[in-house]
């Protein structure tokens, strides 16, 4: 399921304009709710689904919400997704790992279909900041990259599965609906991945990360320390160097990576959980 998309700003989704439908309602323009539902008023927004037991068929729709940097991508999932089955209601979205964070904490859906990489922090960011605080809500990673080391980080941060985006609508349906229940679902060729990372299964091939392999231990021991909030002066004594020592490694590690300043770095290397 493709879809080129654009670096839009999302917003997160509510059922309904100035009010909130019911059970069994959709609520229309001007809070309308549909039979058994109850109209709001005043611009009321939308509290968070409690739907049943995760997987129970009688507990009705399995409530989504999408983060994804392309709005395009995330309008046509959404529109995908609910016309192809009633198993599936997409109840928020958001484009960035803060609007993610924000916008999954007030639904509190069922399943997170997340993005393995955003500007600012990419899945394994959203999964660092939400998995403590919110145990039931289950994240299944959605990417482009079938890349060994992203699919290791976001499972090492808590997703319950990974699947590519070449993967058809109704696939992806029944892999919603199977995280929700508990299982873990993995697009084929990625589900040996996680097996030789995790099963430690004899002369399994340890995984690589290119970028990261290219560091020394100091570096990484330097990065760590960066990552954590240490200053350069904190970090030469922590690792009897010199200050001098601790700028250089640090030059080192911005040029071998590639990237421009101390949040970045950081960035990186929670992603690749070094912190």
């Amino acid at each position: 399921m493709t879809t080129d998309g654009t670096d839009d700003t999302a917003r997160t989704s509510t059922d309904g304009t100035d009010g909130t439908a019911g059970t069994g309602g959709t609520a229309g323009t001007g809070g309308t709710a549909g039979t058994g539902g109850t109209a709001g008023t005043g611009g009321d927004t939308a509290q968070p689904e409690q739907s049943g037991q995760p997987g129970d068929p009688s507990a009705g729709p399995v409530t989504v919400f999408l983060v994804d940097d392309h709005a395009l991508f995330r309008a046509g999932a959404k529109a995908e997704l609910q016309s192809i089955s009633d198993e599936i209601r997409v109840v928020g979205e958001a484009g960035s790992v803060g609007e993610a964070v924000a916008g999954i904490t007030r639904m509190r859906p069922q399943v997170v279909l997340l993005d393995v990489h955003m500007p600012d922090g990419g899945g394994a960011e959203v999964l660092r900041r939400l998995r403590g605080e919110l145990p039931d809500v289950v994240f299944l990673a959605l990417s482009v990259s079938d890349a060994a080391e992203d699919v290791i980080a976001v499972i090492r941060a808590g997703a319950r599965g990974y699947v590519t985006k070449t993967i058809s609508s109704a696939e992806l349906v029944k892999a919603i609906v199977r995280v929700s229940g508990g299982d873990a679902v993995f697009s084929p060729r990625l589900a040996g991945f996680v097996l030789d990372a995790f099963a430690e299964r004899p002369g399994a091939e340890p995984i690589s990360d290119p970028e990261l392999d290219q560091l020394t231990p100091r570096e990484r021991d330097v990065l760590r320390l960066l990552a954590r909030g240490y200053a350069y002066k904190e970090i030469a004594s922590e690792l009897f160097i010199s200050v001098k020592t601790v700028e250089t490694h640090v030059s080192s590690v911005l040029r071998k990576t590639q990237l421009s300043n101390r949040y970045e770095l950081s960035r990186w290397a929670t992603d690749r959980r070094l912190v």
